[in-house]
């Protein structure tokens, strides 16, 4: 049995698990392959045990699957889509949400390498043997729970050292750095988040960041592969499914209540991310978790 084989048997007894002390730790599973979906990614390391996956970004589509990390290192919305599953094959997928702070301990221990240019919040690669064997080391700890308050943070360590060895090195200083590029964009990302229902304009998005319109549009876009604009959009629709699902509210309020002025403009918008018109939509949804 190989290490994928070690990791896969590990990750199909404990999907769906949560234990204190590895709450940023999650084991995704599915049978069957899915429809797209919208989602925000946290920022968050990934990798795929079994299975593959599709995932759109600005309007690049990515397909990885076993061996694969993917690596988020911003809130990026994000299309993914199961593209292979079945009940004797799972898609297995492991993700840890990413601690800047476990990051910078890690990079104190590294060569210091200047500020590269701008790159994407987001990037693939095959894992080596020793990143699936840090992966396999912290999963393990599901099998001991009682070893995690002493272990967990030091295989976690492990982890961020071996990704650190990886292609994913320059987007993880920039994540545990809180004066870089990416900072100063994600600054910007989260005041997006947070006024995402008024009218925008670039000029306060790139005061924010501290940076000229023209130079905060290219790196903006450069980590989201989104426009400021369509950033906002993402995130006002993203609102909007969930008001439509948990509150059984109807379309013309929703589209008030997170900014458009148009509800037939809101309609059309939500019908082309999520596939059905608000309603429509909500309602499967809600089948959906009502059936799970």
């Amino acid at each position: 049995m190989d290490k994928l084989d070690e990791i896969r048997a590990l990750a199909i007894r404990h999907a769906g698990v949560n234990y204190p002390g590895l709450s940023r730790l999650s084991i995704y599973s599915s049978t069957t392959p899915t429809e797209l979906n919208a989602l925000v990614c946290d920022p968050m390391a990934i990798i795929v045990l079994q299975g593959t996956k599709r995932s759109v970004i600005g309007d690049q589509v990515f397909e990885y699957g076993s061996g694969q990390t993917m690596v988020v290192a911003a809130e990026i919305p994000v299309m993914g889509q199961i593209v292979e599953a079945s009940p004797d094959k799972p898609f297995l997928a492991i993700n840890l949400t990413l601690d800047p702070a476990v990051i910078m301990n890690v990079v104190l221990y590294l060569s210091a390498t200047p500020e590269l240019q701008m790159q994407p919040g987001f990037a693939f690669s095959m894992a080596n043997a020793e990143l699936i064997g840090a992966w396999q080391r912290l999963l393990g700890m599901c099998e001991r729970p009682e070893e995690i308050p002493v272990m967990a943070l030091h295989l976690e360590h492990e982890l961020m050292f071996r990704l650190m060895l990886s292609p994913h090195a320059e987007m993880l200083r920039q994540i545990a750095s809180i004066d870089s590029r990416l900072s100063h964009i994600r600054r910007a990302m989260a005041w997006i988040r947070e006024h995402y229902a008024e009218q925008l304009s670039v000029e306060d998005m790139a005061a924010i960041a501290g940076m000229s319109e023209s130079v905060f549009h290219r790196r903006f876009k450069a980590v989201t592969a989104l426009s400021p604009l369509q950033y906002q959009k993402h995130i006002r629709l993203q609102e909007a499914r969930r008001r439509m699902v948990s509150k059984s509210a109807d379309a013309a309020s929703v589209s008030l209540a997170v900014g458009y002025n148009s509800t037939s403009q809101f309609s059309r918008e939500y019908k082309r991310l999520f596939g059905e018109p608000p309603r429509r939509d909500a309602d499967i949804v809600q089948t959906m978790i009502g059936s799970g």
